[in-house]
């Protein structure tokens, strides 16, 4: 994908509910998110998270789908030994691409105050400890910059391509915040393979710009505003109005529920006698006819 000419948008997933959801509306890759990992975990983007816990979440996702998965891998979680293992960890759990950050570690998410970068040089020896760890020369390694916030727009530019010119196959400026910065970025990197982060632009005027990848989405925000919309709600009115609702049987197909009434009945497990479809129509008269009704919630 990253050989042809049209960038990669790969939306923000937080789990392998939301890679199904992505995929099955036609997306050709997801994103792995740490900020939403974290925040599934009940912790801010501030480097709590382990090594263990990250790999986990991606290889729920990447065996839920059948397209690439990109992945924050934060710091590498140590110094260049720490990333060769966790390199060897995310591809082994069935990940397409990881980036890898300069900041000190403990990280911060690279929207926040207060996050430190080390030394270029430092960053260099993780990029090389990670190629020289993968086994796939197709594992994509992706070099993420912080230093736009920290020492400045030169040292951000040098930086990137000192890991360029190491092996790393992207670069991820984090921190972009305007337009201004967008075509900054295409511009002064413009012979170098770029990764945006953000929804300051579209897809199409991404792409027209020459940028590779475009993770995008803002799934964490987009969940935190409507979850708490439909709290407040039934803490206001009593109910969540149903209109907010999918079904069931929207979750369960996408999470290939039919597949699964197949293999029953093709081992001999279980006579279903229906299919999700006649399901999901049952599904659908019951919420008609109950729409003014408050009914118990189902496990």
């Amino acid at each position: 994908m990253l050989a042809s000419d049209r960038m990669v948008v790969a939306p923000f997933v937080l789990n392998a509910l939301h890679a199904r959801i992505a995929e099955d509306v036609g997306h050709q890759a997801v994103y792995m998110t740490g900020a939403g990992t974290a925040a599934e975990r009940g912790f801010p983007d501030v480097g709590l998270l382990t090594m263990t816990e990250m790999v986990a979440n991606a290889k729920y996702i990447a065996d839920a789908v059948n397209i690439p998965v990109i992945c924050d891998a934060d710091t590498g979680y140590g110094n260049p030994l720490n990333v060769h293992r966790t390199v060897r960890e995310y591809e082994a759990a069935g990940v397409a691409a990881l980036h890898l950050e300069d900041q000190v570690f403990p990280k911060k998410c690279g929207f926040f105050a207060g996050k430190q970068v080390v030394p270029a040089e430092e960053h260099v020896q993780k990029i090389r400890a990670a190629l020289d760890a993968r086994t796939d020369p197709d594992f994509v390694i992706i070099a993420r910059c912080d230093a736009y916030a920290v020492t400045g727009w030169e040292d951000t530019v040098r930086r990137c391509r000192a890991y360029v010119e190491a092996g790393a196959d992207l670069v991820f400026v984090d921190g972009i915040k305007s337009q201004d910065d967008i075509q900054r970025y295409a511009a002064d990197l413009a012979d170098v393979p770029r990764m945006y982060n953000g929804d300051l632009a579209t897809t199409q005027t991404m792409d027209e710009l020459g940028y590779k990848i475009m993770i995008c989405g803002s799934t964490i925000w987009l969940i935190y505003k409507q979850v708490r919309a439909a709290y407040e709600e039934l803490m206001s009115a009593g109910k969540v109005d149903p209109d907010r609702f999918g079904t069931r049987w929207d979750v369960a197909s996408v999470l290939g529920l039919d597949a699964i009434y197949e293999l029953e009945k093709k081992y001999g497990v279980q006579d279903v006698g229906t299919d999700v479809a006649g399901l999901a129509a049952a599904q659908a008269a019951q919420m008609a006819a109950d729409a003014a009704v408050l009914t118990p919630a189902d496990d």
